[in-house]
Order: C-alpha cells, then sequence, then structure tokens
C-alpha cells in the first residue's frame, strides 16, 4: 500500500510527503492561497506523465532505440460544473532523432499503456485518454 501524508501549512498550503520528498501544494491567490506550489489537479497529469514516459524510456533502453530528446505532454479537460474533473486527457509522446524505429516507438507507447503504467489503467477507468505520437515534429 502507498501512503503519502498531506500536512495544512497555513492559508490553502499544505505539504505532501512523498516517497521521502515534499511537494508544496497551494491555491491561486483568488482562492485565499498564495501560489507557493502546483495546484492538486494537474499533479494528476504529472504522475501520468511521469508514470509513462519511465515506462517508455525503459522499454525503448530494451529495445536499443536512442533517441535525443523525449518530451510527454500531458493536457486535461477540466468539466466546467462542480466537482471540476477531467472529462478527457491527451498525452502527446515527443521524440527526436536520427533513424528511429517508429514501430519500436509504437510498441513502448502501446505497452506502457496496456501493460505497465497503472496510472494510465487508473485514468482510463475514469475518463477518456487519448494518445499522440510525434517523432521529428510528425504524427506518426
Amino acid at each position: 500500500m502507498n501512503t503519502v501524508n498531506v500536512r495544512w501549512n497555513e492559508g490553502m498550503e499544505f505539504t505532501s510527503e512523498v516517497d521521502g520528498h515534499e511537494i508544496i501544494i497551494d491555491a491561486k491567490e483568488e482562492f485565499g492561497g498564495k501560489n507557493a506550489g502546483p495546484r492538486p489537479k494537474p499533479l494528476i497529469l504529472t504522475a501520468l506523465g511521469g508514470c509513462t514516459g519511465m515506462d517508455v524510456v525503459s522499454i525503448l533502453k530494451k529495445m536499443r532505440v536512442q533517441f535525443d530528446t523525449f518530451n510527454v505532454k500531458v493536457e486535461g479537460e477540466l468539466t466546467d460544473e462542480h466537482p471540476k474533473h477531467y472529462k478527457e486527457i491527451r498525452v502527446t509522446y515527443e521524440f527526436t532523432g536520427t533513424d528511429l524505429n517508429i514501430d519500436k516507438i509504437k510498441n513502448a507507447v502501446n505497452l506502457s499503456e496496456e501493460k505497465y503504467c497503472g496510472v494510465s489503467y487508473t485514468l482510463k477507468q475514469a475518463l477518456n485518454l487519448t494518445t499522440a505520437i510525434v517523432v521529428n515534429g510528425k504524427n506518426v
């Protein structure tokens, strides 16, 4: 079982202790915070990007696929009504490099999303999760 401790500091600011690391979470000033850290909902997107990104890097390393850069862009669309929640999330995997094997990249992304990334699996139960792969600036 994973456990995090989220301790109230002051105002709308909290400190979350995760795996021995501290993350400050706060609200915007217009909602009583001091903007001392990110809001909670975008951290869901961060968790997804980190989880699937680590999977893809690990899988591609095993496949001996080398790339110059790799970025995971995660965009979430919130509902207008309360409780505001993500109704759709789009994950874009962006690679640059020379002679990249597109089939291996697609396979690595698929393995992450369908077999290894628990964050992706969890979110798919609650919302529409879509994917795009961009290699050297072109959708593949």
